[in-house]
Parts: C-alpha cells; structure tokens; sequence
C-alpha cells in the first residue's frame, strides 16, 4: 500500500465515524418524537435500524484493523485509530440507549401521559448537540473543543435529578403512577448515560491530539 492510499485510507475511517455519528443523532431524535407522539410504528423502526448502527461499528473496526495490523501506523496515526476504535463503541453504546427510550415508548403504549414530557426533551437536544460538537472535535483534531464539551455534561446531570425528583413526588403522591413514572426514569438514566458517553468521546480526542490520557469527567456539579 503506497503512502498515498494508506492516508486515504485512514481519513475514509475517520470520515466513516461522521457518518456513524450522524446516525446516532438520528436515532436520538427519533427516539424521542416516538416517545413524545407515542408513535409506535416509529419506536419499531428505530429497533430495526439499531441493526444498521451495530454494522457500521463492526465495518469501521473491520478496517481500522485491518490497517493496524498490515501498516503498523506509529505515533499519531496510530492514536487515531485507537481512538476511532473507542469511540465507535460508545457510538454503539449511544444507539443502544436510544433503541432502549424507542423499547420504553413501545411500553407506554397508548396509556395516559403522566405528565408533558418537557425535560426529557431538553435533555435529549442538549445531548445531541454535546454529541455533534464532540464528533466535530474529532475530525478537526482540536482538544480544547473537546475539553470545552465536558462541562455541559452537568446540565445533562441537572436535568436528570430534576426528573427523578418529579416523578418521584408523582410515585409518592399517587401510588398507581409508580409504573409510568419508572419509565420515564429509565428514559432520563438513557438520556443521562448517553452523554456521559460523550465524555468518553471527548477524552478520546484529547488522546489522540495529545498521547495523554485525561480523565475530564470532574463534575462541578
């Protein structure tokens, strides 16, 4: 493999981690207009393409393997596909937890709202952009943009506690909403771990940059 296409090469598989990204952030969207709309069709659908995310992971390892075991990058090109292959499993990992809030809109069905759904939704926009300012961090190589995303980690933190301590008011108050208000929960935990894996993304991009390992998850929260 001449210089040339081994290049080519590694910036198709940082380019593929765009893509993969930008599937993710689909999935969240859609997981959350399905559990907002109680679209149930919608949530089978997110289930179905969860398949599609777990391909792209297999298919980006795939070559960034292949490439780390036939050219023996060294230095910085190998920091980028050790961090590709880290950051693609939190990519995964994400998708799950948008297939979990589209299993969780399956669940509620068509039962009686318990509430408007106000914070969830704010949560999920805010992860969301965490997540796409992270993946931009990425591809530009900039690790201050990275450790910038950090703390906004702690309004998705905010916000969770926020919703536990409602719906648990709600449970106490009316024992007969505990069911509903459990799901809700588990929607905010999936919202709520999905940005803690942006984190992940983020001290990947300070390594890759930068050959050290931070752990940047120190919440002034």
């Amino acid at each position: 493999m001449t210089r040339e296409t081994y290049q080519k090469n590694l910036r198709e598989i940082q380019d593929e981690v765009l893509v993969m990204g930008s599937m993710i952030e689909k999935a969240l969207e859609r997981s959350m207009q399905a559990l907002r709309e109680r679209d149930l069709d919608l949530a089978k659908k997110i289930l179905e393409d969860d398949k599609n995310i777990n391909n792209k992971r297999l298919e980006i390892e795939q070559r960034a393997m292949d490439l780390l075991c036939t050219q023996a990058p060294m230095a910085s090109d190998l920091r980028v596909l050790i961090a590709v292959l880290n950051i693609i499993t939190d990519l995964e990992r994400m998708g799950d937890h948008a297939a979990g809030n589209a299993k969780i809109a399956i669940m509620i069905g068509n039962e009686p709202p318990l509430k408007p759904l106000i914070d969830l939704p704010r949560m999920n926009e805010k992860t969301i952009t965490m997540l796409h300012d992270s993946l931009d961090a990425f591809i530009n190589h900039d690790a201050d943009a990275a450790r910038k995303i950090v703390p906004e980690d702690d309004e998705i933190d905010h916000l969770y506690d926020q919703v536990f301590r409602e719906l648990l008011t709600f449970m106490m108050e009316d024992p007969r909403t505990i069911t509903r208000a459990t799901r809700l929960i588990w929607a905010a935990h999936n919202l709520e771990r999905t940005s803690d894996r942006v984190t992940n993304i983020c001290e990947r991009v300070v390594f890759m940059v930068t050959g050290i390992l931070e752990d940047l998850n120190v919440s002034t929260y």
